[in-house]
C-alpha cells in the first residue's frame, strides 16, 4: 500500500464501550480506591515505636518462613520423582500406590495433615523414642517441615507427570532411534523439554506453600504469621496484620517476577 493510499486511508472507528470494558474500569477503579484507602491509612496509623520495636521479628519470622518452605520444596521435589515414576509406571501396583499418594494428599487439608502428624506422632511417643525419631518429631517446626514436605511432593509430582506427559511421543522415538535407552532419553531429550512446561506450575505451587505456610503459626512455630499474631496480641494494634499483609505481598511478587524472568531466559529460543 502507497503513502498516497494510507494518508486517505480512513481512520479507524473508535471501539465501542462494552459492558465488559465498563465493568473492568469500574472494577479497576474500585481496586485504585481501596489501595489508596489503605495507604492512608497506614500513613495516619503510623507508629514508629510498634515498627522499631517488632521489625527485627518480624525479619526473623519472614526467614523462618523461607527456610520452611524452601527445604520444604526441595525435599518436596525430590520425593515428586519416585512418585511421578510410579504414577507413569504400567506398573498396576506402583501405578495404584503412586495415585493413592497423590489422591489423600491433594484430597485433604494442608491444615489437618499438619494436625494429624503434630498432635497424632506425639500419642506414640515411646515407640518413637525407641527407634530414636522423637527428637525429630518433637519440635513444631520439625513437624511442619514433614507436613509441607510430604504435601507438595504430592502436588510436584502430578506437576512432572503431567510436564513429562506433555512431551510428543516423537520424541521418546527419536531418542530410541539414536540408540539412548530409556532413562537416557528421559534425562537428555524428554526431561529438559517436560521442565519448560513445569516451571509456571511449579512457580504456582511454590507461591501456595509461601501463602499456605501461615498456618504454622497455630502450632506455635514463629514464622511471619506467628510473629504477627505475637505483635498483635501485645499491642492490640490492627496495623501488624498490614504489615505481614504486605511482606507476604512483597514476597509473592518477588518470586512472580523470578519466574517470568526464568521462563524469558529459558524459552528465548521459542521467541521469533
Amino acid at each position: 500500500m502507497t503513502a498516497e493510499a494510507l494518508a486517505q486511508r480512513p481512520p479507524a472507528p473508535p471501539r465501542p464501550w462494552t459492558r465488559a470494558r465498563i465493568a473492568g474500569w469500574v472494577l479497576l477503579g474500585l481496586w485504585a480506591a481501596a489501595g489508596l484507602g489503605l495507604a492512608l491509612f497506614l500513613v495516619a496509623s503510623w507508629n514508629p515505636e510498634l515498627f522499631s520495636q517488632y521489625a527485627p521479628r518480624y525479619l526473623s519470622g519472614l526467614w523462618v518462613t523461607i527456610q520452611l518452605v524452601a527445604i520444604s520444596v526441595a525435599v518436596g521435589a525430590l520425593l515428586s520423582i519416585p512418585i511421578a515414576y510410579a504414577r507413569l509406571s504400567r506398573n498396576r501396583v506402583l501405578s495404584w500406590l503412586g495415585y493413592a499418594y497423590v489422591y489423600v494428599f491433594r484430597g485433604t487439608p494442608l491444615l489437618a495433615q499438619t494436625f494429624l502428624i503434630y498432635y497424632g506422632f506425639g500419642s506414640f511417643r515411646p515407640q518413637l523414642e525407641a527407634v530414636g525419631l522423637w527428637s525429630f518429631f518433637r519440635e513444631a517446626w520439625s513437624c511442619a517441615l514433614f507436613a509441607f514436605s510430604l504435601n507438595t511432593a504430592a502436588y510436584q509430582a502430578e506437576i512432572l507427570r503431567g510436564a513429562i506427559q506433555s512431551v510428543p511421543r516423537g520424541q521418546w522415538e527419536g531418542a530410541a532411534a539414536l540408540g539412548l535407552h530409556r532413562l537416557q532419553a528421559l534425562r537428555l531429550v524428554v526431561l529438559p523439554q517436560a521442565l519448560v512446561v513445569a516451571l509456571r506450575p511449579y512457580g504456582n505451587e511454590l507461591i501456595l506453600m509461601i501463602k499456605g505456610s501461615a498456618i504454622v503459626a497455630i502450632i506455635t512455630v514463629y514464622d511471619l504469621m506467628g510473629e504477627t499474631r505475637r505483635a498483635y496480641s501485645r499491642s492490640f494494634d490492627f496495623q501488624t496484620y498490614l504489615w505481614a499483609a504486605l511482606l507476604y505481598l512483597a514476597l509473592v511478587e518477588s518470586l512472580r517476577h523470578a519466574v517470568d524472568w526464568i521462563e524469558r531466559r529459558i524459552t528465548r529460543h521459542l521467541v521469533r
